[in-house]
C-alpha cells in the first residue's frame, strides 16, 4: 500500500511502434509476370462483383386493395343492374369483392364495392374509365380508400 499523500509516479505506458514509412513505389504491384509488364496499383485491383442470389421463390406481384363508391344519377337508378354492370368489368389482374349499399341521402343510396387489382396491369384512372362508361347508371366514381397489399 502507497502513503497517503504521498504523489506516486505516473507509469509510462509504450506507445505502439510507427509502422515503416513506405514510399509512392510500394503502392504499385507488377501482375503481368514479364519485366517489361504494366504496372498496376494495389487500389486497382479488386474482387469480382457479387453475384445475385437466386431465390427458389416467385417475384412478388404488388397488389392494391380499393373500395370505390359508385353514385347513381338519382333514387330511381337500378342498383342491382348498377352491380352487374359493374361486376360485368373483366380485366386481367383484376378480381371483385363484397359489395352493400350506402344510404347518401334523400333516398338515394351508392354503390360502394371493393376489388383487388395487380398495380402493374390495372391502375384506378382505368376502373373509373370503364365503370363511368355506363352513362345511363353511372353518375361518378370516387376512390374511397386505396391500400396496398
Amino acid at each position: 500500500m502507497e502513503p497517503v499523500g504521498v504523489p506516486t509516479a505516473h507509469k509510462h505506458t509504450p506507445k505502439a511502434p510507427h509502422p515503416p514509412m513506405r514510399d509512392a513505389a510500394d503502392d504499385d504491384l507488377d501482375c503481368s509476370g514479364d519485366e517489361g509488364g504494366e504496372r498496376v496499383s494495389k487500389t486497382s485491383v479488386r474482387a469480382p462483383p457479387p453475384q445475385p442470389q437466386k431465390s427458389n421463390q416467385p417475384a412478388l406481384i404488388a397488389k392494391s386493395s380499393i373500395l370505390l363508391d359508385v353514385k347513381p344519377w338519382d333514387d330511381e337508378t337500378d342498383m342491382k343492374k348498377m352491380e352487374e354492370c359493374v361486376r360485368s368489368l373483366q380485366m386481367d389482374g383484376l378480381v371483385w369483392g363484397q359489395a352493400k349499399l350506402v344510404p347518401v341521402g334523400y333516398g338515394i343510396k351508392k354503390l360502394q364495392i371493393n376489388c383487388v387489382v395487380e398495380d402493374d396491369k390495372v391502375g384506378t384512372d382505368l376502373l373509373e374509365e370503364h365503370i363511368t362508361a355506363f352513362e345511363d347508371l353511372v353518375q361518378s366514381v370516387d376512390v374511397a380508400a386505396f391500400n396496398k397489399i
